[in-house]
């Protein structure tokens, strides 16, 4: 029966620890032909740097190819539907991955395809981010227990996905976004079904309080261009700067999915500071995702 990760949600704790492993694995050995002769195709709705290229290169060194399709090639829901794209696609190439403005084109792939679907961002959930995130937070403290997640900024896709892989993984979260910026509520509500801390902050300091990790992500992500300036002037107090770290651990790690607006959510200091492990966190986008591909592909 095949597989689909269009969600945190998708994997559990136990399949989740075990993808860590492998990620750590496939990170050591990089060139191992788990995926010979298989192919990805990779559709995007919108422009990336990360996604494209670890997806790329996941699949040349698992021993695979991955086909790039622009949104001039494809045109999801306009030139082909969802249905029938998915459909052929299925007939040709091994897994998909999709990066697309609506979380229902994601859905809709997966219900479709007879292959598995990944998700590589949609608006609603950024999975893919998240997993190699809480990778990143292991190589650096060794475990889960006792942590505390401090995520400042607008409660995007990727807020929406740390909420549920911390309720996973039993890491605290604190969420401080501006009053109207809050999460989505059902995701909300599906992570406080676990028994950590989670707790949403109109306030910066509160939310940094004694934490163990600082995330922030931009305060418009692509399809909002033009809220930027109203983003900017309601987002100002949240910006992760040194006064609002001193909040956070002496030890606390800064992380940020990428790309970054310097000095508008996070001040270059402290995005280029000591305590900075967002390279690593890019990087580790690569070998989470190798380990994704080779679970849904059964191996």
């Amino acid at each position: 029966m095949k597989r689909d990760f269009t969600s945190i949600t998708d994997f559990n704790r136990d399949e989740v620890i075990k993808l860590f492993e492998l990620a750590k694995d496939l990170k050591r050995d990089r060139f191992q032909p788990l995926l010979k002769d298989k192919t990805l195709a990779m559709i995007f709705e919108k422009p990336s740097l990360r996604t494209r290229v670890t997806f790329e290169t996941g699949m040349f060194q698992l021993g695979g190819t991955a086909i790039y399709l622009s949104p001039k090639d494809i045109q999801l829901g306009e030139r082909e539907s969802v249905k029938d794209a998915a459909a052929n696609l299925s007939r040709w190439v091994d897994l998909i991955m999709a990066r697309t403005f609506s979380h229902n084109t994601i859905t809709e792939l997966a219900e479709n395809a007879t292959i598995p679907v990944i998700n590589g961002l949609s608006d609603l959930e950024h999975p893919c981010q998240v997993l190699g995130d809480f990778f990143t937070i292991l190589e650096h403290k060794g475990s889960f227990q006792n942590l505390k997640l401090a995520y400042i900024g607008d409660g995007n896709n990727v807020c929406n996905s740390l909420l549920l892989a911390s309720a996973m993984l039993g890491v605290s979260i604190a969420v401080g976004c501006p009053e109207g910026y809050e999460p989505n509520s059902e995701i909300l509500n599906e992570a406080r079904k676990s028994s950590n801390v989670i707790e949403i902050y109109h306030d910066p300091e509160q939310a940094a309080k004694d934490a163990d990790i600082v995330y922030t992500d931009v305060w418009a992500s692509m399809g909002q261009e033009e809220e930027g300036e109203k983003r900017k002037r309601v987002f100002a107090r949240f910006q992760v700067n040194k006064e609002l770290v001193k909040f956070a651990k002496v030890d606390h790690l800064i992380m940020h999915c990428l790309p970054a607006h310097r000095d508008e959510e996070i001040t270059s200091e402290i995005l280029d500071g000591p305590n900075s492990i967002v390279l690593d966190e890019a990087e580790n986008r690569l070998h989470i995702q190798k380990a994704i591909m080779v679970k849904l592909m059964g191996i």
